[in-house]
């Protein structure tokens, strides 16, 4: 019992150092910066605020998505699956690495509430992961889906007006769609439609909290 007791308490100040490092971006993660060689554009003061927006949303969706991936790990019950949602959770780290460079060179800040939306994320991937594997790549389905969605969205939005954030956006879209279609072929199961509608509220209001703060 004691032994156990212990490698909880080893599990969870792991997951809490991965979360500090989410949460404050510090990350080995190195893959090149899509648009990194893209010319930088000169936008209205009105444009470029609302670029940081969307941006700052993003950014929040990708904390979302390190604490989602990690939470389901944690408790998934195959090692193969541990390890496809690590290493999913790898390049979704790449996407949070982008949008926090993208932040910085438009003078942009992350959203303050990213530690409510890392816990929120978290504990929703341990209880999809508690289910067991089907359902807990179902939910990566789902997000991924709604992810991708809400990405060609801003690539509308931002079109060829902000070259250098648009190249991020598109790259990490065609990667979301990569994520579902893996874990659809890992054995992902649909939700139910009132999960789905849930996840899509808090997705929403995700959204409308992030732009602004």
């Amino acid at each position: 019992m004691r032994k156990q007791a212990d490698n909880w308490l080893d599990l969870a100040l792991v997951e809490l150092d991965r979360g500090l490092k989410t949460l404050t971006h510090r990350s080995d993660a190195q893959s090149p910066r899509p648009g990194a060689s893209e010319a930088e554009v000169t936008m209205s003061e009105a444009r470029k605020q609302h670029t940081i927006g969307l941006m700052r949303i993003n950014h929040t969706g990708e904390v979302c998505a390190q604490a989602l991936y990690k939470g389901q790990a944690m408790l998934a019950k195959d090692p193969s699956t541990r390890a496809h949602l690590l290493e999913a959770a790898a390049e979704e780290q790449d996407h949070l690495n982008w949008c926090q460079v993208r932040l910085d060179e438009l003078g942009g800040k992350p959203s303050l509430t990213n530690p409510f939306w890392y816990v929120h994320s978290f504990v929703l991937g341990a209880v999809a992961a508690r289910f067991g594997d089907p359902v807990s790549y179902g939910f990566v389905i789902e997000t991924e889906r709604q992810v991708e969605s809400h990405l060609q969205e801003h690539i509308d939005d931002i079109g060829e007006s902000d070259p250098r954030s648009l190249r991020i956006l598109q790259q990490m879209q065609a990667d979301e769609i990569r994520h579902g279609e893996n874990a659809q072929s890992a054995g992902g199961v649909e939700l139910p439609k009132p999960i789905k509608g849930a996840m899509t509220a808090m997705s929403k209001l995700m959204k409308t909290i992030s732009y602004r703060i």
